[in-house]
């Protein structure tokens, strides 16, 4: 078999995108339980029990499986994407909890093309032109959400920015440890990691959670921990362009939420900016498995 064939057999695109639908509904629903009990809970506490519930979700696999999920021979890379990740997850949780909730889902997508970016300088990857015009309309898009000059830069938006950019790099980590490690052991090394790293930030600004806080910090746990197997298993099992387009869901589940439960409404600035930002993402995906297609047909 040839490797266009063999790339091809090893694809599921159809369940990949069905999972990529599952993640983008969960993480909308996380996003607004992160919102309503930011209230009363400061972020960083917020993360270390979103980390923590998260672990309750992989128990059914560990009690079926044992300890096998947690069999590796690339810890570094996985305690690397968790403490990483870490650091995002602090700075978005302290997005949502001070910003739009549609504007920092829509400033969140641009992680791919941030790590188009840093394929070039770190792996030294070519990048035509089509590929940097699609990165300079989604920039493009990111100015104008935030309207430099027009509107004051707010702090949910450098954090949200921020963010993006470590989770850019733990992207590029995920599709690595896809290759030879399971959806089970990508999470549960995320979780394992994540929860220890968040607790020492948590305590400075400890608060104890009463009984319906921590109701909504349990449901966040689960979301969260479920969304992050729905997208391991959609980059494992689907083409990553195939199943991105799927994730600009988040953003209309986040803005339906956010509508009904805040009274938010998006103004056309977010909608155009995320749609600039998104067109973006999406092309880059198709560039980039055109790019990994020719690659193969000349290895033939």
């Amino acid at each position: 078999m040839s490797s266009i064939s063999a790339s091809v057999a090893s694809t599921d695109n159809l369940t990949g995108i069905a999972w990529m639908v599952v993640y983008s509904a969960l993480m909308a629903g996380m996003h607004v339980c992160v919102r309503i009990v930011s209230d009363d809970l400061h972020p960083f506490e917020i993360a270390f029990f979103r980390n923590l519930f998260a672990l309750f979700v992989l128990l059914p696999w560990f009690w079926k499986l044992g300890l096998s999920p947690l069999r590796t021979k690339r810890f570094g890379l996985l305690f690397s994407r968790g403490v990483l990740n870490t650091i995002c997850m602090m700075a978005f949780f302290t997005a949502l909890s001070i910003g739009n909730l549609a504007e920092v889902a829509a400033l969140s997508f641009t992680a791919p093309i941030y790590a188009t970016i840093i394929g070039v300088f770190v792996f030294h990857e070519t990048v035509g032109l089509r590929r940097w015009g699609a990165i300079l309309l989604g920039f493009i898009g990111v100015l104008v959400i935030i309207r430099p000059g027009f509107e004051e830069i707010g702090h949910s938006q450098i954090l949200v920015l921020m963010s993006a950019l470590g989770w850019a790099v733990c992207m590029i980590m995920v599709k690595e440890l896809g290759r030879t490690e399971s959806a089970i052991t990508i999470t549960a090394y995320m979780s394992l990691v994540m929860a220890p790293l968040s607790l020492g930030p948590a305590l400075h600004v400890w608060v104890t959670p009463n009984m319906e806080q921590l109701g909504i910090l349990i449901f966040l746990g689960a979301l969260g921990g479920l969304g992050q197997l729905a997208l391991a298993q959609s980059l494992r099992l689907a083409e990553t362009h195939v199943v991105t387009p799927f994730d600009f869901l988040r953003l209309i589940f986040i803005s339906a939420l956010g509508f009904v439960i805040f009274d938010q409404v998006p103004d056309s600035f977010v909608w155009l900016g995320g749609v600039m930002i998104f067109a973006a993402v999406v092309f880059i995906a198709f560039r980039e498995h055109i790019r990994e297609r020719d690659a193969g047909l000349s290895a033939n």
